[in-house]
C-alpha cells in the first residue's frame, strides 16, 4: 500500500515475450543497482546479490534459483504497509498529505510515512537516473490524464523517428498490455508495468523495468505514467524531463486544478490542436495559466494526429538526446 497517496501498488512487469510475464515476488526483489533493503513495515537490512535465492517469478507456477553476479544492495521502497486511506474508506493525496484521516495514526506519523516514502524514492530514483545517464540514455517521462493522448504522442514520434534514433518505452498502467502492444507495433521495444490499484508509477518499479528492457547505451527512453495529474508529480523517476500532455478538450484551467503536475514538469505538450477550429479554447490563456505555475516551462503545441507541430518537438528531443550522449562520453 502507497502510503503518500493511499493506493495499492503490486506491480507485474510484462515484456511481451512467449516467456509470459514478470511478475516479481516482493520476498526477493531486486535490482542490478546499488540499494538499501529497507521495508517500510519497521525494519531494513542490506545484503549483495553474490548468493543464491528462490525468486517467484511470473513465469508459470515455479520458483526458480538465480545466482547474480554482482555485488549490490536493493530494496523495497514503494509498498507500506500501514493502511492510509479515509475513515470513509476512500484514500487522498494532497501536499504534507493533509486531510487525511487514519484511525490510529497521528498526523505527525502520516507525514513521517510519507516523507520516509518519498525519500526513499528519490534515492531509488538517484540510482536509476545515474545508470541511466552514464550509459548516455535520455530520459523522458511522460504524465497527463487519461485521454490526453500520450500513447498516440509516442506511437508517432516512434514510427517517424525510429530511423534517426533507438527508442524504447516503459508503459504504465493499472491493467492491460493494450498501450505497449501498440507500441511494439509502432516499431519500439517495450516493456508493460501494470500496477493494479497503484495511480503513479515508481522509481523501484521503473529501476526492474529497466533492467529487463536494457536499453541501448545513447538511446531514448520514453516513460508513459499511468493517466493521472496528480500523485505521479511527487514520484521521480530518474528521468531527464517530466513531459506533461496536455490536450486542448480538457480545458485551459488544468495547469492551475492541477498545479503541481506542472510545476514538476519541464515541457509542456499541447496536443490535439487540429481540433482546435471546433473548441472553445483558448491556447494563449492556457500558456499563461501554465507559465504562471512555472515560469520556465516550454510549451510545443501538437496534433499526434496529423502531425503538425511535431518537427519542433523532435528537433527538441534530438538535440537534448546529443548533449546526453555527449556528457556520457565526457564523463
Amino acid at each position: 500500500m502507497c502510503t503518500v497517496c493511499g493506493c495499492g501498488t503490486n506491480p507485474v512487469i510484462d515484456d511481451g515475450t512467449e516467456k509470459g510475464e514478470i511478475g516479481h515476488s516482493h520476498d526477493h526483489d531486486h535490482h542490478h543497482y546499488d540499494h538499501d533493503h529497507d521495508h517500510a513495515h519497521g525494519h531494513s537490512h542490506s545484503h549483495a546479490h553474490g548468493h543464491s535465492h528462490s525468486h517467484s517469478h511470473g513465469h508459470g507456477a515455479h520458483d526458480h534459483h538465480h545466482d547474480h553476479g554482482h555485488d549490490h544492495d536493493h530494496h523495497h521502497d514503494h509498498h507500506d504497509h500501514d493502511h492510509v486511506q479515509h475513515e470513509d474508506g476512500t484514500s487522498h493525496y494532497g501536499n504534507g498529505i493533509a486531510g487525511v484521516h487514519v484511525p490510529g495514526m497521528s498526523q505527525e506519523k502520516i507525514i513521517q510515512v510519507e516523507r520516509d516514502i518519498l525519500s526513499k524514492n528519490d534515492r531509488l530514483a538517484a540510482a536509476n537516473r545515474s545508470v541511466l545517464e552514464g550509459r548516455g540514455i535520455f530520459t523522458l517521462n511522460f504524465v497527463s490524464s487519461p485521454g490526453s493522448g500520450k500513447t498516440t504522442l509516442l506511437a508517432r514520434m516512434i514510427r517517424e523517428l525510429k530511423d534517426r534514433i533507438e527508442i524504447t518505452v516503459i508503459e504504465g498502467d493499472q491493467q492491460t498490455s493494450n498501450d505497449a502492444m501498440r507500441i511494439r507495433e509502432a516499431g519500439a521495444r517495450a516493456v508493460q508495468i501494470n500496477t493494479g490499484k497503484g495511480c503513479h508509477l515508481d522509481a523501484h518499479m521503473v529501476g526492474h523495468a529497466i533492467e529487463t528492457l536494457d536499453p541501448a547505451a545513447n538511446s531514448v527512453l520514453f516513460i508513459e505514467n499511468v493517466g493521472n495529474l496528480v500523485c505521479p508529480a511527487a514520484f521521480d523517476l530518474g528521468e531527464a524531463h517530466k513531459i506533461a500532455v496536455l490536450s486542448v478538450t480538457e480545458g485551459e484551467d488544468k495547469p492551475l486544478k492541477y498545479p503541481d503536475m506542472f510545476a514538476a514538469a519541464d515541457i509542456m505538450v499541447l496536443n490535439k490542436s487540429d481540433l482546435l477550429p471546433h473548441l472553445d479554447f483558448n491556447t494563449g490563456l492556457c500558456i499563461a495559466n501554465a507559465m504562471r505555475v512555472n515560469p520556465r516551462l516550454q510549451t510545443f503545441i501538437v496534433s499526434a494526429r496529423t502531425g503538425e507541430g511535431m518537427e519542433a518537438l523532435y528537433a527538441w528531443l534530438e538535440a537534448s538526446a546529443a548533449r546526453r550522449a555527449t556528457a556520457a562520453k565526457v564523463a
